[in-house]
């Protein structure tokens, strides 16, 4: 039987029952109490219960004549308890002990009376100093949580017999005035250790060796966040910590990555969140995220973070945001002023007076929009899957274009070569502004600008949008100068159809006034491009167009620079899947793989039409779709 009494109004007086309500009811299993006050005594209370939760208990003490032997799972949180276990009968059957959030509790007496029990919960119990040294009796508890425990001042060294440990948890802890680091060698069972909160310095003993050598070699999840951490914590053989699969180390003072995480190879989760000295994170480890795991990193305010490398490729699942100063991440990308690009680039641009060149507003894609920095900045060169880009204001555009357009796309077929020439890539430029309605808009919503490369003969398609862009200014112009690096001889051969294509992003806020292409040649035995760009030496090429671009293939000769398959599917901004519908769908071709819709309806015309329209203003999207047949082909 299960009894369920519980007073949901935190506003009202308790509810008071008599105790003898329940003499009757023999078969008492689970019992669930909230709010409730029981008068009497408890001699002829059931004997029965094995699961008993008894939501802000009121009395100081748990009655000496209440029956309890049979109870597996004891649950008082939000208690008046002062103190427990003291006087009571022993309670053989007890597994699970919680008395979280008793503020009154300051002393939990003899363990030996409860020698079954498995978890402790003691989160929140702000009046609880020390912790008795009978737990170190309990042969089968696995799980001790400890939690704000703010008043804590020690731990009882008999916890390192408690072989059976598993999961320690002493976050915010503050208080504790030694921090047994020898008795955790012991805890041979120890796998989850969590002490953010914990002012280790002030209680870590001066010793020659690292805090973190103390630790049990059984550790897969370490907690260290809030530490106080510095970068001589981490000095020393840090080999026990080879199995560590996932590490906190949140808002320590740390400047450079602990050279013992470049060791761990089973890590599935990694986070620098806050650690706001933080410079670099050189030769960091592939991190693979569980399926449950929503990032593989967390890199959220590492405000002086500037460079980011790794050991075997391209990390997926990082997540940014007031990154302020990240200039260069490993094989994603690299910005760098425009005055240290390589010269040969300059020339292949035709780019010159750098110097001359005014400052421009630079949308930097890991901050978020209440701390938008806007102030103008020299010009930057941006290195992404082989493709070089620079912004700066005006609408002079340097070089020569053989085609330029000011509608959306540019057709033409790649001309026949010199025998000693071969095409090296293709140099774009596109000329944009914004509109007047978009004065106060928030530029971070959207990359203004996007390319689409097709290779119609090949069935290939490349869609790129810088990760940073210029925004012009009020009656400005800005210009995207580009060059798509074609690693591979066969990409674009004489013959082929190209179209390329230039689109705002959000048509709303900005529009493409004209762009251009040009077909960059080279000689077979005189590289147009030095060794600095060479993608098998430079790691922000390791993504080029020719190259592997599996991680980037929507479809079968389709790519999406930059975003995922996965990352695409759901992406649940239907404005943003209305630009990748635009871009991946040419006009003469029926897909609906990408197309989400919530109307349907037939046209005559029997054509094919997409739209999707958001309306910002409301904050709800309306998405339309009309199918139509496609006619099939005659003779």
């Amino acid at each position: 039987m299960h009894v369920h009494l519980a007073n949901s109004s935190i506003n009202t007086n308790e509810t008071v029952l008599e105790t003898n309500a329940f003499e009757r009811m023999r078969n008492l299993q689970l019992l669930h109490l909230g709010h409730v006050r029981l008068d009497g005594c408890y001699a002829d209370f059931p004997t029965g219960l094995r699961w008993l939760c008894w939501l802000q208990f009121p009395l100081d003490s748990i009655p000496i004549d209440f029956s309890l032997e049979k109870v597996v799972c004891l649950e008082v949180q939000y208690s008046s308890l002062r103190q427990v276990l003291k006087g009571t009968k022993v309670l053989p059957s007890l597994k699970i002990l919680d008395v979280s959030h008793s503020h009154g509790l300051t002393e939990i007496m003899d363990f030996s009376q409860c020698p079954s029990l498995e978890e402790l919960i003691l989160v929140d119990c702000t009046s609880l100093i020390v912790v008795h040294e009978s737990i170190g009796n309990l042969e089968r508890l696995v799980y001790l949580n400890m939690k704000n425990c703010k008043n804590l001042k020690m731990l009882p060294k008999s916890m390192c017999m408690v072989k059976s440990l598993e999961t320690l948890i002493l976050s915010g802890c503050s208080n504790l005035d030694e921090f047994p680091f020898e008795m955790m060698q012991r805890m041979e069972s120890l796998k989850v250790l969590k002490t953010d909160g914990i002012p280790i310095r002030d209680v870590w003993p001066e010793t020659s060796s690292s805090i973190l050598s103390y630790f049990p070699c059984s550790l897969v999840e370490l907690n260290l966040s809030r530490c106080n951490l510095s970068d001589d914590a981490f000095r020393g053989d840090l080999s026990n910590l080879s199995s560590i699969q996932r590490l906190y180390l949140d808002e320590n003072p740390i400047c450079t990555l602990p050279v013992f995480i470049k060791g761990l190879m089973k890590l599935n989760h990694l986070s620098f969140r806050g650690c706001k000295k933080l410079d670099s994170l050189v030769g960091l480890p592939k991190v693979h995220p569980q399926a449950m795991d929503w990032a593989a990193m967390n890199l959220i305010e590492c405000i002086s973070l500037k460079k980011i490398t790794c050991q075997s490729g391209f990390q997926k699942q990082i997540v940014f945001l007031k990154n302020y100063n990240l200039v260069e991440w490993e094989y994603c990308y690299k910005l760098e002023p425009i005055d240290r690009v390589d010269v040969e680039m300059i020339k292949l641009l035709g780019l010159f007076n750098l110097g001359s060149m005014p400052a421009i507003r630079m949308n930097h894609p890991y901050t978020s929009p209440n701390e938008r920095r806007w102030s103008p900045v020299q010009a930057q060169g941006l290195y992404q899957f082989g493709i070089f880009s620079t912004f700066f204001a005006g609408n002079e555009v340097p070089g020569r274009f053989s085609y330029k357009s000011t509608k959306s796309s540019i057709s033409f077929t790649v001309p026949l070569l010199r025998t000693t020439h071969r095409i090296r890539g293709l140099n774009i430029f596109a000329t944009y502004a914004t509109k007047e309605n978009s004065k106060n808009c928030d530029y971070s919503m959207e990359r203004p600008i996007m390319t689409k490369v097709s290779n119609k003969s090949k069935g290939l398609k490349w869609i790129y949008a810088p990760l940073f862009f210029g925004i012009p200014g009020e009656g400005e112009d800005m210009i995207w100068l580009s060059h798509w690096r074609m690693e591979s001889e066969t990409i674009l051969q004489c013959g082929d159809q190209v179209v390329v294509l230039v689109m705002a992003g959000f048509p709303e806020l900005f529009r493409v006034k004209e762009f251009g292409v040009e077909l960059v040649q080279e000689h077979q035995n005189n590289m147009m491009i030095s060794t600095q760009h060479d993608t098998k030496s430079d790691p922000h090429y390791a993504f080029v167009i020719g190259g592997d671009l599996s991680m980037w293939e929507y479809k079968p000769g389709i790519y999406v620079l930059g975003f995922s398959k996965e990352g695409i599917e759901k992406n649940i901004d239907f404005h943003i899947r209305r630009k990748f519908n635009r871009l991946i769908m040419d006009t003469d071709e029926e897909d609906t793989g990408m197309l989400c819709c919530i109307a349907m309806s037939y046209t005559p015309s029997k054509h094919f039409q997409a739209h999707l329209y958001s309306i910002q203003k409301h904050k709800f999207y309306v998405i339309c779709m009309f199918f139509r047949q496609r006619r099939r082909a005659r003779g």
